[in-house]
């Protein structure tokens, strides 16, 4: 089975557990699969899965939960963020976001019972392996709360002074740590070697994402450009040029790689750092350059 494959069968499962076999809002059901479908790049659990099967990956239940759970939290955070209250995003992957296709109040709904349910699942996989299962309900609550969570991130941006290097780790890098940690929890291995490969895979993502946003059309984004500029958000573009943001993103990924913790799997995991890179490496104009 294909790591693509094995992620989105998790997912879905997830979100059948969510809908339940009962009488349930209807809406609201369907919101909860429209929120997570279509899938997107899944970067955040495969580089989960990918860390757990470096580690040998002998609870592949439990790697399959965490993988799932990281990924629910992911698509709760767009929705939300998504919301009038912050980015008053119409489109999200392509399609309609959330609260436009079912409304503001639905897709608060939504989100928050995506959050509940990750947690869910990670609580049901304690039947597999319970030290395993508690540890990683923790870590995936450290990197979506306070103080250093992705509502962290958002938060700051409702302070007058923003600490960057915080703001970033909390808006971006936070899963991203979550899932070297949570992908090293799952197979069994201490999560506290794992933090600086996630830390910098986040801060390459962030720098990505400002790229982008900067650079790409709302076609090929499948979402609203030129955010950070229309929010007053900080960004690595407008911090170092697109040049300049472009060659930090190029340093940044080389230490990501020179970071991987010694484990049986290290060369494919080097290997899937590479292939992050290119998937997230915007390819700006000889003008954008300038």
């Amino acid at each position: 089975m294909s790591l693509t494959k094995r992620i989105d069968m998790a997912v879905m499962r997830a979100i059948t557990l969510g809908q339940g076999t009962g009488a349930a809002p209807r809406q609201l059901s369907e919101a909860l699969e429209y929120a997570c479908t279509p899938g997107g790049a899944r970067i955040r659990p495969t580089i989960l899965m990918s860390v757990a099967m470096a580690c040998g990956d002998d609870r592949p239940q439990v790697a399959d939960a965490a993988a799932a759970s990281l990924e629910l939290i992911h698509c709760a955070s767009l929705v939300h963020d998504d919301l009038p209250c912050f980015d008053d995003a119409e489109i999200r992957r392509g399609k309609p976001s959330v609260h436009r296709a079912y409304g503001e109040s639905l897709a608060v709904l939504t989100g928050d019972s995506l959050i509940v349910l990750a947690f869910e699942v990670l609580g049901r996989a304690a039947a597999v392996d319970p030290m395993r299962a508690a540890q990683l309900v923790v870590t995936l609550a450290q990197r979506t709360g306070m103080p250093g969570g992705i509502c962290a991130g958002q938060g700051w941006e409702s302070e007058a002074k923003i600490d960057l290097t915080a703001y970033h780790r909390s808006k971006t890098g936070a899963l991203f740590i979550a899932a070297t940690q949570m992908g090293a929890i799952a197979a069994g291995q201490d999560a506290e070697p794992w933090f600086d490969l996630g830390d910098r895979i986040g801060e390459a993502f962030q720098v990505a994402d400002d790229l982008r946003d900067a650079l790409c059309s709302e076609a090929e984004l499948g979402k609203p450009v030129g955010q950070d500029d229309r929010h007053g958000r900080p960004s690595a573009v407008a911090q170092l040029g697109v040049g300049g943001a472009t060659e930090r993103l190029k340093n940044i990924l080389a230490g990501a790689i020179s970071s991987i913790p010694s484990c049986p799997g290290e060369a494919s995991l080097a290997q899937m750092v590479t292939l992050t890179a290119k998937k997230i490496m915007p390819q700006p104009t000889a003008a954008q350059r300038a």
